[in-house]
């Protein structure tokens, strides 16, 4: 039956093509009969008239019959629940962001002022109140109109109507316009006012209702005027009501001339049809339209957002949706908004470098349509000089802040979770930590100097540094400090490369590390995130954190669904891990090049700090990873398919003012923490920086110097190379790194 309904159906609209085509026609066909026929010919065709007639008849009540096959049933209109979106929170209870296909918070209508619903049904079905769920005049009208002029006509659906067709999307085809559809929505309609009362469905109608991307008169109400739909004055409520006819046309935040134009006119026909009086109406006409501030703004945290979301996905899928879970994330806004303050005023300042000869961000903005980059945009790959920042807490892991890219509508790619980069010098202290926890002391001497490595079937592999020079003899705290580059291949040979990728790896380096010489200063290629992790370890004297981004996810109604915990592990000893960060508090104190002026310009020395910088080769990719007690900042600045950002571009002049500003303002209205805590059992030594060894009368004072071991690693031998006959040191050299 349902194949014969189906096709009764297809058969009727067939009917109503052929009789808005052929309807001139037909009238002078009959014409033209009815002088040709006499009396006993006309009864004849009228007989076969009136079987005709029948017959439609009865076919009309089959199509009506079975026009609803496949329509919800009553039972399934009743347990109709309204698609709610997941609310995302931050840290501080702010809503940060709704997460939904259609983005609704439902109201009752209870709650709402008579002039809200009013306006609606004065533009949209104003016998509301008196039909059966369809306005048979109205309708009448839209058919004959429909005849007339064809698919393009004005439609006459009700309210109720529209509620069917905005409920039920998988029963009535919402794209298209066909007879098919219009009977639908008429007994899905009629069946809807058998079940509900009248305010029921101009409720479940308000609530479904699409805004331009906001569904629901309550998230319109919040969207476009910053306040519930309970708080509508007339003029707000009448601009909302101009919306649905045409959400994009009519949205007031692209249009908000047509959309005060659209908004008088139902002003007007509420004071025609008597819903309010005529003064009330021009009142309301005059009234300026004042949308809210936030209307105009951009996401907050959109990488952030876009992050969590996806983590909701993999665990429930369509229902984020949908259920309307209330999701408690780690987001810090205030935190947040000097992240992305200081990120993009840092890639507007590298745009005005004068050896920077790359595309700028509003230049790429200017390329017409059908550019690469135009065409491209939302992918990972942008012309202009890219960046990204994350702040974790040190403690638990939290995302206090993060920012993917420069412009998340250009391109939603998160460089912060996503790309993969090399990190240079940032990569050096997992080396150096390893040596430490092999019982090789911060104040071993490695000298600087030509260095070669054979490399089958290929050239030998010689590291450079940055600056193309030697140092000679260094330290290990000082060569870190320094970021000098063959020191660190060095050392790696020397404890192997699969002792300091295993380290790195235990820290929170997911990536895979070649077992390479190169891997040492920082040529494998890895996520921001798995960095930001790792450096944990350093704040928290070994213990690494696991990033998290949501605290708790509750249900609709404040049931916890689901709560994370944070997630600790020791991977290193405390004596080793404070080494090793005492050894990155000097390379922001008095290492690389302008670290320290950068940071320190910006930062207190009373804070505690610690830090490393990096850059690539070719100045591709520059970094910045800083820390305290309490928080971890991981910066990097270069461009999407890498090269030269420009001539002289380091981790310490590009990149480290990024953190060092974030850092700056976290602890503006902080106490500063204490500094990290020397675990018992470290032996302190003064040792003379030429040698390493412990330091005698004779050492100059300036190459005499502090240091703390592992118990059992301290010199036990007295410097050789100063005495009574004025033996000298080699000169270490005063150039930066990077």
């Amino acid at each position: 039956m349902r194949g014969i309904g189906s096709a009764i159906i297809r058969g009727l609209e067939k009917a109503v093509g052929m009789v808005v085509a052929t309807g001139g026609f037909t009238r002078r066909l009959y014409r033209s009969t009815h002088e040709r026929l006499g009396p006993r010919g006309r009864g004849a065709v009228m007989l076969t008239g009136f079987g005709l007639v029948g017959l439609s008849a009865g076919l009309g009540w089959g199509a009506w019959t079975h026009i609803c096959d496949d329509c919800p049933s009553i039972a399934q209109i009743y347990a109709f629940e309204a698609k709610e979106a997941t609310q995302l929170y931050a840290a501080d209870g702010a809503l940060l962001a709704e997460l939904a296909i259609e983005r609704r918070t439902p109201i009752r209508i209870e709650d709402l002022p008579r002039h809200v619903y009013d306006a609606f049904i004065a533009v949209e079905d104003k016998r509301f109140w008196s039909h059966a769920g369809v306005d048979l005049r109205r309708t009448t009208r839209a058919f004959i109109d429909f005849v007339l002029q064809g698919y393009g006509a004005a439609g006459g659906s009700s309210i109720t109507q529209q509620l069917a067709g905005n409920m039920f999307s998988g029963s009535v085809d919402r794209q298209s316009i066909t007879v098919r559809r219009k009977l639908r929505e008429m007994r899905v309609a009629f069946d809807l006012e058998r079940a509900y009362g009248k305010r029921e469905i101009l409720e479940a109608y308000l609530n479904q209702i699409n805004f331009d991307g906001f569904f629901g008169v309550q998230a319109a109400a919040q969207r476009y005027f910053g306040k519930t739909a309970a708080q509508l004055n007339l003029p707000e409520a009448a601009t909302l009501a101009a919306i649905p006819r045409n959400p994009a046309g009519y949205n007031p935040i692209r249009n908000p001339s047509r959309a005060v134009g659209r908004r008088n006119l139902i002003l007007g026909l509420m004071a025609d049809q008597g819903l309010i009086t005529r003064e009330d109406s021009e009142a309301a006409k005059a009234y300026p339209l004042e949308l809210a501030e936030g209307a105009r703004v951009k996401q907050e945290a959109p990488y952030f957002v876009e992050w969590v979301r996806q983590t909701l996905y993999d665990r429930y899928g369509t229902d984020i949706y949908e259920k309307g879970y209330r999701v408690y994330t780690t987001l810090d806004p205030d935190l947040q908004g000097v992240a992305d303050s200081a990120l993009l005023s840092q890639l507007e300042w590298v745009d005005r470098q004068p050896g920077y000869n790359g595309v700028t961000f509003e230049e790429a903005r200017a390329w017409p349509p059908d550019s690469l980059y135009q065409v491209s945009r939302g992918g990972a790959e942008m012309p202009y000089v890219q960046g990204m920042f994350i702040a974790l807490d040190a403690a638990t892991g939290d995302v206090r802040a993060l920012v993917g890219g420069r412009d998340f509508d250009d391109s939603e790619f998160n460089r912060a979770t996503q790309a993969i980069r090399q990190p240079g010098s940032v990569f050096k202290p997992f080396v150096y930590t390893a040596a430490i926890n092999s019982g090789i002391p911060a104040s071993e001497v490695i000298y600087d100097a030509p260095y070669f490595l054979e490399n089958p079937g290929g050239d030998p592999y010689s590291p450079r540094n940055f600056e193309n020079d030697f140092k000679g003899p260094l330290t290990l705290r000082r060569a870190l400090a320094r970021s000098i580059n063959v020191p660190a291949v060095k050392l790696g040979q020397r404890i192997g490369e699969e002792s300091f990728a295993q380290l790195a790896t235990s820290m929170g380096i997911s990536s895979t590390i070649p077992r390479v010489p190169s891997a040492a200063i920082g040529s494998t290629d890895l996520r921001p995130i798995e960095i930001a992790t790792a450096y944990t370890a350093f704040a928290n004297m070994g213990v690494k954190v696991a990033p998290r981004t949501i605290l708790r996810i509750e249900s609709r109604d404040g049931r916890v669904l689901w709560e994370s915990r944070v997630q600790r592990e020791r991977v290193l000893e405390p004596d080793v891990a404070w080494i090793a960060q005492s050894m990155l508090r000097d390379a922001v104190d008095r290492g690389t090049g302008t670290v320290p002026v950068r940071v320190r310009f910006e930062i207190p020395y009373s804070l505690p700090v610690a830090g490393k910088t990096g850059t690539t080769n070719a100045a591709t990719n520059t970094w910045f990873v800083g820390f305290t007690p309490e928080l971890v900042t991981t910066t990097w600045i270069g461009f999407d398919r890498p090269k030269r950002i420009y001539r002289g571009a380091t981790g310490g002049g590009t990149s480290a003012p990024v953190g060092a500003a974030v850092l700056a303002h976290y602890y503006e209205s902080r106490p500063h923490p204490e500094p990290w805590e020397r675990p018992d059992g470290l032996v302190e030594r003064t040792v003379d920086e030429t040698t390493g060894l412990l330091s005698t009368q004779w050492c100059p004072i300036e190459l005499s110097y502090r240091e703390i071991y592992l118990e059992g690693t301290e010199p036990t031998e007295s410097c050789d190379l100063h005495g009574p006959w004025g033996v000298g040191a080699t000169g270490t050299g005063t150039g930066g790194g990077h």
